[in-house]
């Protein structure tokens, strides 16, 4: 006989309405807080890191009316800048992700009926992305804009001119350092872990992203202190850079590099960057391209 007949099978709790509601109580104190510096802002409920906050922090301080969010590079929507900003403050979205399966799944969910949540699977590049956000309804003003699609991010976003938004994410590279303006190149089939096994050559530094944004009318805010993320707020509500990216800049910390098996090789920036050496980006600056190992990082 068992001697686990009579135990009672447990049940698997939901603990997403948990979540929510910590996440309430958290924006609520956030709100008393007197900081200038959006890291003390963090707090994480589905976002990867501690962008839930922070995003909470900048739609109350400057009043966001527009309650329309786009955000790209979503994977299946698990961790995701904008699922909190859907969930806790009824936002309505655009998500795009080039898994037409997670997209396919983010639509079956309790997500797609309860929520006013727009999934589209394609994959995104500077040709397509202006008639994708526009077919899906959601050109000309927005509250906020995601950008993170581990690759072309740069080209990307400088390609978009259907849409402007109040607030801007935009995922940084910091292996490359908070005063080189470079990229990797554009490839309209970029996939960050072809691009090179070591999962390390993607996206652009933070200085040339913020020259781009500033161009297009945004202010920097910060990154988080993660080190991948920058927040920015539209000029018609910040005169000027709240700070500059070598002031934004953060080391990150995470060791998320792979050797040629595909397994974790955590590599130190000086590590990561000896191997790449011989990989060729843009370089802004000098206005083309070169080896990464020639450059002063």
């Amino acid at each position: 006989m068992s001697l686990f007949k009579n135990v009672t099978r447990v049940q698997q709790v939901d603990l997403e309405p948990m979540m929510l509601l910590q996440g309430k109580i958290m924006s609520e104190l956030n709100k008393a807080k007197k900081s200038d510096d959006i890291q003390d802002y963090e707090f994480k409920v589905t976002s990867q890191n501690g962008e839930d906050g922070i995003i909470q922090y900048l739609i109350h301080k400057y009043n966001i009316e527009n309650k329309k969010f786009i955000e790209f590079g979503v994977e299946s929507y698990k961790e995701a800048n904008t699922r909190f900003l859907l969930q806790n403050d009824n936002w309505s979205g655009l998500i795009i992700d080039g898994n037409e399966e997670y997209m396919k799944n983010v639509k079956a969910s309790d997500l797609g009926w309860k929520y006013d949540i727009t999934p589209v699977g394609s994959f995104i590049t500077k040709e397509n992305i202006n008639k994708i956000i526009v077919d899906s309804g959601f050109s000309a003003n927005v509250g906020l804009l995601s950008v993170d699609i581990d690759g072309n991010d740069y080209w990307v976003f400088e390609a978009i001119t259907c849409v402007e938004a109040d607030i801007l994410i935009m995922e940084y590279n910091s292996l490359f350092g908070p005063s080189t303006k470079i990229s990797t190149l554009y490839n309209s089939a970029f996939i960050r872990g072809q691009q090179h096994y070591s999962n390390l050559l993607y996206g652009a530094s933070i200085s040339v992203l913020t020259e781009l944004a500033n161009k297009k009318g945004y202010s920097l805010l910060g990154s988080n202190s993660f080190g991948n993320n920058l927040f920015f707020v539209n000029k018609k509500y910040e005169a000027q850079n709240k700070i500059s990216p070598q002031e934004a800049y953060v080391k990150s910390k995470f060791r998320e590099s792979r050797d040629n098996m595909g397994g974790l090789s955590y590599l130190s920036h000086e590590k990561g960057l000896e191997l790449l050496k011989d990989e060729t980006v843009f370089d802004f600056t000098l206005n083309k391209e070169v080896k990464l190992g020639g450059i002063a990082i």
